[in-house]
This record gives C-alpha cells, sequence and structure tokens, in this order.
C-alpha cells in the first residue's frame, strides 16, 4: 500500500511565529492525515486558543512554539502536512516527503474527520508507515477522529475509531476543533508529555551507559590460594 496526495494543500491563514525557542531538546511532533479533515484547525487552534475558518492555499507550516507544559515552558515543533494522503500507486515523490517527515518527527497525530470515511480509512496506511520508520513501539501515536460537532454527519463511528486504535496500540480520541478548544490543547499537551518521557528516559540511559564499571577488588584469599598453588607445582 502507497500513500498520495490528492489534491493541492491547503493551510489556514498563517499565525505569527514566536521568537527563536532557545537551544536545548525540543518535542517535535507531526500532524498527518487526509484532506479536509481539520489537521490546521487543530494546529492554529492549539496554538491561539482560535478557531479560523479560512483556508488559504500552502504547503504547510513548521511551527515552532514555546508551549507551558506541567509548569515547565518546553520547546515544540509542529509540521503540518500537505493536504490529502490516500491509498494509491505511483506516489514516489510524495513518499519522499511524507518519509522525510516522519523519519523528523518524535511523535504523532493521525486524524481523521468523523463525517469522511475515506480519511478513516488513511489512518491504517499511515500508522505502518511510521512503525516502519519508528519501529520502537514507544514512539507516541495519537488517533484523533475530529469534528465529532457534526453529528448528523457522522460515518464514522466512534467503536470504530476506538477498535482501531487498539488494534494498532494507540490511544484514541474524539474531539471537535470548532467547539472544543480544551479538548485540542489536551491531545497536544499528552503527545508532548509522552515525547517528553521518552526524552527522560533516552537521558538516563545514556548516563548509565557512560558509567565505567567500578573493577572488582582482588580477592586476597583467592590470590593466596593461587600462590600455594605455584609454589607447590614448582616444589614438585
Amino acid at each position: 500500500m502507497r500513500l498520495q496526495s490528492m489534491s493541492q494543500p491547503f493551510l489556514l491563514a498563517p499565525i505569527a511565529e514566536c521568537p527563536p525557542v532557545p537551544p536545548g531538546p525540543q518535542v517535535r511532533l507531526a500532524v498527518l492525515g487526509a484532506r479536509g479533515v481539520g489537521k490546521s484547525a487543530m494546529i492554529v487552534r492549539f496554538l491561539t486558543k482560535r478557531f479560523i475558518g479560512d483556508y488559504e492555499p500552502n504547503t504547510g507550516n513548521l511551527y515552532s512554539r514555546l508551549v507551558h507544559l506541567e509548569g515547565d515552558h518546553v520547546a515544540v515543533q509542529i509540521q503540518d502536512t500537505p493536504g490529502c494522503i490516500q491509498v494509491q500507486e505511483d506516489c514516489v515523490q510524495v513518499l519522499d516527503s511524507l518519509s522525510r517527515c516522519v523519519k523528523w518527527a518524535e511523535g504523532f497525530l493521525l486524524v481523521y474527520s468523523i463525517t469522511d470515511y475515506s480519511s478513516y480509512q488513511s489512518v491504517q496506511p499511515l500508522y505502518q508507515h511510521i512503525r516502519k520508520v519508528h519501529p520502537d513501539a514507544r514512539t507516541p501515536v495519537i488517533i484523533v477522529g475530529n469534528k465529532a460537532d457534526l453529528l448528523h454527519a457522522r460515518q464514522v463511528q466512534a467503536k470504530e475509531g476506538l477498535q482501531l486504535a487498539n488494534e494498532l496500540g494507540s490511544l484514541f480520541l474524539e474531539i471537535s476543533t470548532s467547539d472544543d478548544s480544551q479538548g485540542v490543547c489536551d491531545v497536544f499537551q499528552y503527545l508532548c508529555k509522552e515525547v517528553s518521557k521518552l526524552h527522560q528516559a533516552s537521558s538516563t540511559d545514556r548516563r548509565r551507559s557512560s558509567i565505567i564499571p567500578r573493577p572488582k577488588s582482588p580477592n586476597m584469599q583467592d590470590l593466596k590460594r593461587r600462590f600455594k598453588q605455584a609454589l607447590s607445582s614448582k616444589v614438585k
């Protein structure tokens, strides 16, 4: 199965970037999914608390922000990915671009719209692609069913999203970007926390590996025994 862009990508009206983030570890996130599922709207909602409905053609943006997370300011980068992803053939150029994004990121949101069943079908191949690049199951991936306010147009039942997430070993949430700013923030903040945990675990592993084991003290009794054995062999 392969992934292909089906149309020109779209991005919400850009928001002003903050000053360059300070040097040090950064949390790198990517938001993936089919066209029209609300990826850009989610990012803007998280960063500005605003919901903007006017889209402008774009190729996707990388946002850098200092995010307040559990009492600390964490440098977060979020990659908004181009338009529409669908299972298709002959897509080397787009797949390469997607692969670079997946290789760069440390945590992922896979977004579909509950009003578009085909966007739901795109989630599994995207997840499989992520796991090919990041085989470590600790790399956090959250499946998000967006547009939960449009219940009258629902095509994907909540139990279907939950079942898929269970099969893939991921967390699943349904949210409404337009109606629930807190729900969107919760999704991103949870993902940031999971990536930060990986950073801490990786840092601990590096410290452990850098410690040179202290040589064991010689066993004096064992040395005396060996010395006596050497003397007795000479006497013989």
